[in-house]
């Protein structure tokens, strides 16, 4: 599953730059300079995804980078409920130890239960 999602960047009247992601018409931020803009597009695309992975909404697989945009990576831990989501099919819940371990296969990581 890709994670990146692309953006566009205008440049603003004031020497800064704004940005507006291309799946997410009210995911928006800027900056005064341009690696200022892409570090604030990879917070405002993780809040966004949280806040719907929070609501249980639908998340769209990113779109195809069209000409001149730029991908912004949403922070590990999103990425990673992403993941999870993926592997158990958007179901609310996991159901089975098998889909646990699929997760985190996903993940490249191995299953280990303890009880303490």
């Amino acid at each position: 599953m890709n994670i990146g999602y692309p953006y566009r960047v205008e440049a603003d009247e004031n020497g800064g730059f704004c940005i507006q992601f291309v799946d997410f018409e009210n995911a928006f931020t800027e900056g005064d300079s341009l690696e200022e803009a892409k570090f604030n597009a990879e917070e405002v695309l993780s809040l966004v995804l949280s806040c719907m992975l929070d609501d249980n909404e639908e998340i769209p697989e990113p779109s195809i980078c069209p000409e001149g945009c730029f991908i912004a990576t949403p922070e590990l831990r999103i990425q990673a409920a992403l993941l999870l989501r993926k592997a158990q099919g958007n179901k609310s819940e996991f159901r089975t130890l098998k889909q646990l371990d699929k997760a985190a296969k996903t993940l490249g990581k191995k299953l280990v239960l303890s009880l303490e």
